[in-house]
């Protein structure tokens, strides 16, 4: 790939990671793909050529463990749930120039392609492996069929993954205390040959790639932790009869299915092979995207991958590995969204606890609503929590009260003074306004975050809201049409803006103004085009969402969890795993009895900080030396989090800092001001909003 800034001459691909084609989706589920969606539109508005690709991943245990226990095939399982991905995404206007699935023609034969290129290179070999047994059925256990405890962080893991814990990749016998999901007995461990990928070898190789990896901060530093620890081989197969054949003849591909994050990502490069196929290579090539004459040439295509992070190891080690060795292009960017919570609390779909895609779409609620709030609620890496109130507050307050306000009033003005745009030139100071905005939005699409170019859009509004209440054209007779001038351009700019978050809303906004063609296909360029010199009445564009409705909605989920909680057999005061990732399962201290009044609080100086820089202190279990920006200066500041925080990971973090500590020496090192941390895990405490960096919390 380039590392030029967008737009590039090379084609781009987008992809999402695939969801598991086994249940139903909830808004959680939609955060990564509205945020692939986001993203393209936008790198599409600064004149990409991109494709938008993604399929429902139909192999895997979690498939054949629940057709088992539906009595069904799994091919017709997961078609079904494949089916009804296909009919919902288009519903939130997550367009997919394709989107595919895993056991397709074009998959199973790009999978064996690049398996056998493994091969051929020298990267498979066999290995004796210990495999989990279950010895009341007397068949080996995959993956998903074992439960048992973490060997790394002691948590509950399944075969494969510790996903309720540290989210490391395990291998067949890495897990403890092993125990079979069909009878509930003690799991046994038998010698099994098995086929490995090799990806010891290519360290030297996935260190580089991680120094030029772009995209999110998390995806970027925790794959090299894994490496410095030394990298495992990595088991491609398993025994279970649900998923690609080992490819080749006789006993080398005997009972054995490649391993399911084998086939599922190569998906990304099937499903652009298919949308190539249906366009033709003139209008998108996919071999100019995913293969070039030198690997990471100048004819490189630019891929960009968008996940959860609970599988930034596979696409950051194992991926990248695969396409290396097969002669395929690396990825240029790993986008990986954070954890995603509801009213405080885990989804949990056992008990109902969710919002889901059908429920939401059910209620009345316009999709850019929810497209908006999973955009900007947070930054795409940053834990989230969802609840109806917020929702309201950021639709009323952002939706309606700025972008809305602004829009429906410039435009209502312009049609019953002017019938259309007024005949006058755009004032400097709005021209640099808009141009400091299409700037903004550039520089947050280049930096891989959607929050940051749709913010400025939304900023924009903002500013129209006060030119012209400061302005008040109702006041200047004839001197109001250069006013509504530069309020109208300003609408449009906006339309152009808001496009890739809120696109059907956009696109009215765009026929209100009577633009010609899409507002879709409306590059930057078009935010300071000429508007049409007459336009009709305009409609509002949001509606308020009442208060009442958000109780009504509120008291809904909450009987709805409690219905399921009771089918369970639960009583209020046991917990799932919501509860206890909440909770932590420990006891909270008692509150303190001695009381401090407002001006003892007043004294202290809090402020909102941003950590620049993070450095583990030589001989300390526990001390981390760091570099805080609380706006008027940067502060060097000692905090004890080493064992309860990826050190890596820490800048750009967002923290709460009193500044008016007593300064302290610490090994050495002087530490001037507390970071603020809650509980025993040290949670780092942070703004809801961003905040202003020296901000005082009051």
């Amino acid at each position: 790939m380039s590392h030029d800034e967008f737009p590039t001459e090379n084609p781009a691909v987008v992809t999402c990671g695939l969801p598991y084609a086994n249940g139903d989706l909830h808004i959680g589920h939609l955060r990564t793909y509205v945020g692939g969606d986001v993203l393209t539109r936008s790198l599409e508005k600064l004149g990409q050529q991109t494709a938008f690709v993604s399929g429902s991943d139909m192999h895997g245990t979690p498939i054949a463990v629940q057709a088992i226990q539906d009595d069904i095939d799994p091919a017709d399982f997961a078609l079904e749930y494949h089916q009804q991905y296909e009919e919902t995404f288009p519903q939130f206007d997550i367009d997919f120039d394709n989107y595919g699935h895993t056991h397709q023609e074009t998959n199973r034969e790009l999978t064996h392609e690049i398996v056998e290129a493994l091969e051929a290179e020298g990267y498979v070999e066999e290995q004796e492996i210990k495999v989990a047994w279950d010895p009341q059925d007397d068949q080996p256990l995959p993956d998903r069929y074992v439960e048992g405890t973490c060997p790394y962080c002691g948590e509950t893991a399944r075969g494969d993954e510790c996903d309720e814990g540290c989210g490391r990749h395990l291998e067949p016998g890495e897990i403890e205390n092993p125990v079979s999901k069909i009878s509930g007995n003690p799991a046994e461990y038998r010698e099994r040959t098995h086929k490995f990928f090799t990806v010891s070898k290519l360290a030297d190789y996935l260190s580089d790639f991680l120094d030029r990896l772009e995209g999110t901060p998390n995806a970027q530093n925790q794959p090299r932790q894994w490496i410095e620890e030394g990298l495992q081989d990595w088991c491609i197969t398993r025994d279970m009869d649900w998923g690609f054949e080992y490819p080749g003849d006789g006993e080398d591909s005997e009972d054995l299915v490649l391993y399911v994050w084998v086939d599922a990502p190569i998906e990304y490069i099937a499903s652009t092979k298919q949308y190539t196929e249906r366009v033709g290579a003139q209008t998108y090539d996919w071999e100019g995207a995913w293969k070039a004459d030198e690997p990471a040439g100048p004819d490189s295509g630019e891929i960009v991958h968008v996940i959860g992070r609970d599988i930034i190891q596979h696409h950051t080690i194992f991926w990248p590995a695969m396409l290396h060795v097969a002669d395929y292009n690396e990825p240029r960017a790993v986008v990986a969204s954070g954890f995603m919570s509801l009213d405080g609390d885990a989804f949990s779909t056992s008990r109902n606890r969710a919002i889901w895609a059908r429920e939401y779409l059910d209620e009345g609620f316009h999709p850019d609503l929810l497209r908006y709030y999973l955009t900007t609620v947070g930054g795409f890496q940053d834990d989230i929590d969802f609840s109806w109130d917020r929702f309201r507050e950021r639709v009323n307050g952002e939706l309606v009260g700025t972008v809305g306000n602004f829009a429906y009033r410039s435009l209502l003005f312009a049609h019953r003074n002017y019938g259309g745009t007024p005949e006058a030139d755009v004032s400097t100071e709005v021209e640099d306004r808009i141009e400091d905005a299409l700037e903004d939005f550039r520089a947050g699409v280049n930096d891989y975050s959607i929050r940051t170019a749709t913010q400025a859009a939304v900023e924009l509004a903002s500013f129209g809201n006060e030119y012209i209440q400061r302005h008040e054209p109702w006041n200047l007779d004839d001197d109001a049409a250069p006013v509504i001038r530069d309020c109208v351009q300003i609408a449009k700019a906006v339309a152009v803006l808001t496009q890739p978050v809120t696109p059907e809303t956009a696109s009215r906004l765009w026929g209100q103004l009577e633009e010609d063609g899409s507002v879709a296909d409306a590059t930057l360029d078009a935010a300071l085009e000429d508007p049409p010199a007459a336009f009709g009445e305009p409609t509002e564009l949001f509606e308020k969402i009442p208060a009442e409705r958000v109780e009504q909605l509120n008291e809904k989920l909450e009987a709805r969890v409690a219905e399921a909680t009771a089918d369970d057999g639960e009583t209020e005061t046991e917990s799932d795993d919501s509860a206890k990732s909440k909770e932590g399962g420990m006891d909270l201290e008692p509150l303190a009895d001695d009381r401090i009044g407002f001006d003892d609080f007043q004294e202290l100086d809090i402020r909102v900080g941003e950590i620049v820089e993070a450095e583990p202190i030589e001989d300390s279990d526990d001390l981390v030396r760091l570099e805080v920006d609380i706006g008027i200066e940067t502060r060097q500041v000692v905090a004890g989090i080493k064992q309860l925080h990826d050190v890596e990971t820490l800048p750009d973090t967002r923290v709460v800092l009193l500044a008016n500590m007593e300064k302290a020496e610490l090994f050495g090192y002087e530490s001037n001001g507390m970071v603020l941390a809650a509980g025993e895990e040290a949670d780092l405490l942070t703004t809801q909003e961003d905040a202003v960096l020296g901000s005082k919390i009051r």
